[in-house]
């Protein structure tokens, strides 16, 4: 087993993105999958106009 030794400072920023992660539902997770076994791609709504 790998030992590390991380910083306090390292420690909080892990620990708030665990608390602040996105939590989906069991039917948003297979919607997920679904979209992305039909290679939809949803990320398109998020692109900036260039």
């Amino acid at each position: 087993m790998r030992k590390t030794t991380e910083s306090p400072r390292e420690k909080i920023v892990k620990d708030m993105k665990r608390a602040t992660r996105k939590h989906y539902s069991s039917e948003e997770n297979i919607r997920i999958v679904l979209d992305g076994l039909r290679g939809e791609d949803r990320s398109h709504s998020l692109k900036l106009p260039q």
